[in-house]
């Protein structure tokens, strides 16, 4: 095998998170910035130099379509915006997900979790993802836009296809006809909902972003349609990839289900526990704005770099003994949702949601159990399931 090779990220299955740590603590020890020819894209994998490509924006773009074949981002996609722009449109609906903002919806969210349990303990084994994980976060995120928690399954459908197309860097063809065609179908139906809004605005964040202002400027609909999207997709995908990664942690590690149990307060930090050890995103990705050195490689402009957040999050040089599930460890500095301008919007309302449904969880099913047939996302990475079988009462 070549030394390039050996460097290379691995063709790991979606389930095979011990192999890919395994590789990234080699390459953090003898590799922790290299040229992956085969993707086309610098690696870098230890906190330190992950940290720095998400907080210097001005160096590290996060308009990826300078590097990729992504066809039109839409203007108002926060997660492929740099500032000044990024700032102004995220700026418009921040209030929506502070911290007081969030906790208002505690009592709703409880609510919602309370039915989804009832009805999910009618059987003695369920897909949590189905009966849980998903419906959970998809219906609180449909009502502060003020869409149809009704059509969750059209929501779904488009998640479940930018989750399953498998990313390709080594092909410079345009987008995949698959995500081309779910991006269109999304797009038209928040169109509908934001001229709808404008002709008769409601009490729902669509509402407000069709009155908002940037500077004087009204927001178009083309930019409330990207930013609604935005929201809708990853402000529910990634709660339920959270909320699944969180019970197969606790399945896993029984001992830390039963100190929950007996210590609930300890659900803030076990929730970080679990973002650190399980991501819902194994990397992110940006472009570099001008000739950067990284741990002693010279990457040049306009270079793609792959930023790993699960290799970052168990880096030795940052975290005591990092492979241990830890649900009291404190500092926990991980990067799951972002660091600087990119931070996680939704990160307040991702982990009030799953503390309360992890809670729920806990006190009404003591003797869950995960079951073996659990499947992941073929094409999205890894730590990102798909289907949760579990029998509720052991």
């Amino acid at each position: 095998m070549t030394q390039q090779e050996e460097r290379a990220v691995p063709h790991a299955g979606p389930a095979d998170v011990p192999g890919l740590l395994a590789w990234a603590r080699q390459m953090r020890d003898h590799s922790p910035v290299f040229f992956d020819q085969k993707i086309k894209s610098w690696q870098v994998l230890r906190h330190e130099d992950v940290l720095r490509v998400q907080s210097e924006s001005k160096t590290f773009s996060a308009q990826l379509h300078r590097a990729m074949p992504l066809g039109d981002p839409g203007r108002g996609n926060l997660a492929l915006l740099d500032p000044p722009q990024h700032r102004q449109v995220r700026t418009l609906v921040s209030r929506a997900f502070t911290m007081q903002s969030v906790e208002r919806l505690a009592p709703r969210i409880t609510e919602l979790a309370t039915e989804l349990l009832d009805t999910a303990a009618e059987q003695d084994e369920v897909d949590l993802v189905a009966a849980f994980c998903y419906p959970l976060p998809v219906t609180v995120i449909s009502e502060l836009l003020g869409v149809p928690p009704s059509d969750h399954q059209l929501f779904r459908d488009w998640v479940d296809t930018r989750l399953s197309v498998p990313f390709d860097r080594t092909t410079d063809e345009p987008m995949e006809p698959a995500l081309r065609e779910s991006a269109d179908e999304l797009n038209g139906y928040l169109a509908g909902h934001v001229r709808d809004r404008r002709r008769r605005p409601r009490e729902d964040l669509i509402s407000r972003l069709t009155t908002a202002e940037v500077a004087g400027d009204r927001l178009t609909d083309e930019e409330i349609v990207s930013f609604a999207g935005l929201l809708l997709l990853a402000g529910h995908a990634t709660t339920s990839l959270v909320l699944a990664n969180a019970v197969l942690c606790l399945d896993e590690h029984p001992e830390a289900a039963v100190a929950l149990r007996n210590d609930p307060t300890l659900l803030p930090s076990a929730l970080e526990e679990v973002l650190r050890c399980r991501p819902p995103a194994p990397y992110n990705m940006r472009v570099t704005t001008r000739d950067v050195e990284l741990r002693g490689c010279l990457v040049p402009e306009g270079s793609l770099v792959t930023a790993w957040l699960l290799s970052a999050n168990h880096d030795e040089r940052r975290f005591p003994d990092p492979h241990r599930f830890d649900i009291r460890r404190n500092p926990n500095p991980h990067l799951s949702f972002g660091h600087g301008v990119h931070f996680c919007l939704g990160a307040p309302l991702a982990r009030l949601e799953v503390q309360i449904a992890v809670g729920l969880l806990l006190s009404r099913f003591p003797r869950l159990t995960v079951q073996p047939e659990v499947s992941m996302y073929e094409g999205s990475g890894l730590a990102q399931v798909r289907r949760l079988p579990v029998a509720l009462r052991g």
